[in-house]
């Protein structure tokens, strides 16, 4: 049932509902939508309200309708991105041969949140706000705060459908090359469903960190909240050597055992050697992000 003091039009919470359905994976693509009659019973709804939330998900692309046969959930169009790569987004989708295109939603001298400050080593910032569209579609909302005293004579109208990485680097000589990230799931409020074109409430992917530049000094903090049903966060995972030394020279020595070291015996260097390879084990876990979780990956 839906909430009727909601202030939003019943075929817009229908939609939104069953676009949640369709985002988290419990109505799968190739799936087939429940049938009029089952929507309207299920959410207490006439007919006209139900073809109004379904042919608004048609039109957003999530369900395929055809003429005489159920409708179904369509395969997702998605966009992956290498979140472990210092290299952004514009760079990333242009190798592929997507069209980018950059809106401008402001450049001005602004105090940063106290993360960003605190990366940073600076109050004073420029806090540079995008839009991402790719294929002509809205996929990212960027919020970006720069060291004012390195990015000098900065101008909106330079970043308007190009990459901010690669104007720093050309124009100023600073590379972008290492940093932090994290990602985790959010929900759209009003600003940025309006600025992507979605529903208020939508999840977001939100990846966040700092960049540093070819010299180790900071050079940018970021959040970029990108649409979680139009974007994949691909995480390249390897083997890592992680080395561990303990000092089989000194074993705990039993209740009763003469003062002073002892020689480990065989089954106390065999317990080292297990405990060495669970560390390792550990050590080289990869933890896969999920809505509850928080994903960090060092670049």
């Amino acid at each position: 049932m839906l909430d009727r003091t909601d202030g939003r039009p019943l075929h817009q919470q229908v939609a939104e509902s069953l676009r949640q359905e369709i985002v988290g994976h419990d109505l799968p693509p190739g799936s087939t939508l429940p049938s009029e009659a089952e929507l309207c019973a299920r959410f207490g709804v006439g007919r006209s309200v139900v073809r109004q939330a379904v042919a608004g998900l048609a039109a957003d692309g999530l369900v395929i309708r055809r003429q005489g046969r159920p409708t179904v959930v369509a395969e997702p169009t998605e966009y992956r991105r290498l979140v472990q790569r210092a290299t952004g987004l514009f760079d990333q989708f242009a190798r592929r041969g997507h069209d980018i295109r950059t809106t401008v939603v402001g450049l001005e001298k602004a105090t940063p949140p106290a993360p960003a400050r605190a990366s940073l080593g600076t109050s004073a910032c420029l806090k540079l706000e995008r839009i991402r569209l790719v294929d002509d579609e809205p996929l990212s909302y960027v919020r970006t705060w720069l060291p004012a005293a390195r990015v000098s004579e900065l101008d909106a109208d330079d970043l308007v459908d190009a990459s901010l990485h690669r104007l720093l680097s050309q124009r100023y000589g600073l590379r972008p090359v290492s940093g932090q990230r994290q990602v985790r799931a959010v929900a759209a409020d009003e600003r940025l469903a309006a600025a992507l074109d979605i529903g208020v409430g939508t999840p977001l992917l939100l990846l966040e960190g700092e960049t540093a530049d070819q010299h180790g000094r900071p050079l940018e903090w970021f959040s970029a909240w990108h649409r979680a049903d139009r974007v994949v966060f691909d995480i390249d995972v390897s083997e890592t050597a992680e080395t561990l030394t303990l000092d089989a020279a000194s074993p705990r020595e039993p209740a009763g055992a003469p003062t002073g070291r002892s020689r480990p015996t065989s089954e106390d260097l065999a317990r080292a050697r297990e405990l060495v390879e669970e560390l390792r084990t550990l050590l080289d876990r990869r933890t896969p992000f999920d809505a509850g979780s928080r994903y960090r990956t060092r670049e």
